[in-house]
């Protein structure tokens, strides 16, 4: 993860509460983790919805809570809702506290949204296996340090834009690590990069094919936020980029609505995923989030033609059967690094925008099939932009060597725009320190310039020893489709310049009469001591 986003105290605190599942009986990594994200969104729930309260209240806006009313528990006893809250339950003795939370509150959760709720089909079969009491006081006590420390790291000028994606985050890298499961958030500043290279806005159908926690299609959401959020209310964050989360000019209800109920559309294989992202998306905002378990390479997924932006970081390094792919995926190949690119194609609309973490392989590899994918890229779609992203930015999950493609559904490219990211604001390490380094807002800014003044191809990209620069499209296909930067990007050689042979000779010799005299010195000494 990015040492930095969870301060050393925080992190080991996350690392006790690990450690107390562990040894309280539950040993699979992805169980364990899942059922800290349970009690993660009980805590974050309470808060969260007094949050929302006073954002409304702050704007002249009345908001019903989720905590209005009663509920009837697995145990058949009508309670005020209020008795669901994390700040109500914490304070009951260890057995009533498990029996509470078991039979009422995560009832309560699993229903949110009520029938037909994506989050409440997602949640189905979700279950809570605590199996003492002990370990439940433990947890809740170890998740209310955290939120306190992150309280007073927040009142010391520190910022937490997505704190419940940094605890999962730092959760899901001891799965990485332990080579359990290949599960890993993309990191936040990553995803704010392409959010701001492919631009989604309000009214856009977005969606993200290999969802995970939710990382993009959060991110996609805060993007059109900070648009919608007055200049005054807008920081510039670390990376150099605006960030606005207040969303105050989203006044129409109807705007509103469209934003958190028909706007972000994830997908992905692994239940565990679809239920931790779509709690990720509810904690921020997002009231119906349209998460489903569904592989998107495999015959019996079926949308086509759906969505005005894909963001995605897909997986690297698989395969799939051949005979589940989907007869729609053109490409000859059982790679899922080249078909889920054929996929975010497909699911596009024509003029629809894409930004996709792809490895460099996909870029430069020389099989038919991956011919075939640029070949796509480059003739059916606009290719915009190829980011090169150095190999550190996904340790310590990965060391591989990746970039970000951006690309139009539909027409011919006519020219690429290539940036050499060369430093992301963090050591290319394991511990990922933060560092001075970081290209992100320059990345964003020169994309913009090329992108606005694009049709001119603005003079200032021509520059091949720039790290930005662009290349047309018949160089391109006539170096057999290759996207590698490396293929177009010139070095610059400085000359130096050398003294004449017989003056470096010279030298030499001086330098060996000084040896020669140090020695004599070195055996005089000797000399003496012996007498």
């Amino acid at each position: 993860m990015v040492g930095s986003v969870l301060s050393p105290t925080i992190r080991s605190r996350v690392d006790a509460l690990w450690d107390r599942f562990w040894s309280g009986g539950i040993a699979n990594p992805l169980t364990a983790i899942e059922q800290i994200s349970y009690l993660l969104f009980m805590r974050r729930l309470d808060a969260t919805d007094l949050e929302q309260a006073k954002r409304a209240q702050f704007v002249g806006q009345k908001r019903a809570s989720l905590f209005d009313g009663t509920f009837t528990g697995l145990d058949n006893r009508e309670i005020p809702k209020s008795e669901l809250r994390w700040s109500h339950f914490r304070h009951l003795p260890g057995e009533q506290m498990l029996a509470h939370v078991r039979d009422r509150v995560f009832p309560f959760i699993k229903s949110l949204g009520g029938d037909g709720n994506p989050f409440a089909e997602a949640m189905q079969d979700a279950v809570f296996i605590l199996p003492k009491a002990s370990l439940l006081v433990e947890a809740v006590g170890i998740i209310d340090e955290i939120y306190a420390e992150i309280a007073r790291e927040q009142s010391e000028g520190q910022t937490f834009q997505d704190t419940q994606g940094d605890l999962y985050e730092h959760l899901l890298s001891e799965i990485a690590s332990a080579g359990k499961n290949g599960q890993f958030r993309t990191p936040r500043h990553i995803i704010q990069m392409i959010c701001a290279l492919v631009d989604p806005k309000l009214g856009d159908r977005i969606c993200d094919p290999a969802c995970g926690t939710g990382g993009f299609l959060l991110g996609a959401y805060q993007h059109i936020l900070t648009q919608l959020t007055s200049p005054e209310h807008r920081e510039v964050d670390e990376n150099g980029l605006e960030r606005g989360l207040l969303g105050d000019l989203l006044t129409n209800h109807e705007h509103q609505r469209l934003l958190r109920e028909e706007t972000l559309y994830g997908f992905d294989f692994d239940t565990t995923m679809v239920r931790i992202g779509a709690m990720n998306l509810l904690l921020h905002g997002i009231e119906h989030p349209n998460l489903k378990y569904a592989d998107t390479l495999s015959k019996r997924f079926d949308e086509k033609d759906e969505y005005q932006v894909v963001l995605t970081n897909p997986p690297f390094k698989g395969s799939i059967d051949k005979g589940d792919i989907h007869e729609e995926l053109s490409l000859k190949t059982t790679k899922t690094e080249l078909l889920f690119v054929n996929r975010v194609m497909n699911l596009l609309r024509i003029g629809g925008r894409a930004g996709v973490i792809v490895p460099d392989g996909v870029l430069f590899g020389s099989s038919n099939a991956h011919k075939a994918l640029r070949k796509m890229l480059l003739e059916e779609c606009e290719l915009q932009a190829v980011v090169s992203m150095p190999s550190g930015v996904f340790k310590p999950y990965a060391g591989v060597s990746t970039a970000v493609i951006v690309f139009v559904k539909g027409g011919r490219t006519e020219r690429v725009w290539f940036y050499d990211m060369d430093a992301d604001g963090y050591s290319l390490d394991d511990k990922r320190d933060k560092i001075e380094a970081n290209d992100i807002s320059d990345i964003v800014a020169k994309w913009r310039e090329w992108n606005h003044g694009q049709g001119d191809a603005p003079v200032q990209f021509a520059d091949r020893r720039a790290k930005a620069f662009y290349v047309p499209v018949e160089e391109i296909v006539a170096n057999g489709y290759d996207l590698s930067i490396n293929r177009y990007k010139e070095t610059e050689y400085e000359e130096v310049e050398y003294d004449p042979p017989k003056v470096i000779l010279q030298r030499l010799r001086e330098l060996e009469d000084d040896i020669r005299k140090d020695l004599d010195e070195l055996e005089k000494m000797l000399d003496e001591e012996r007498q």
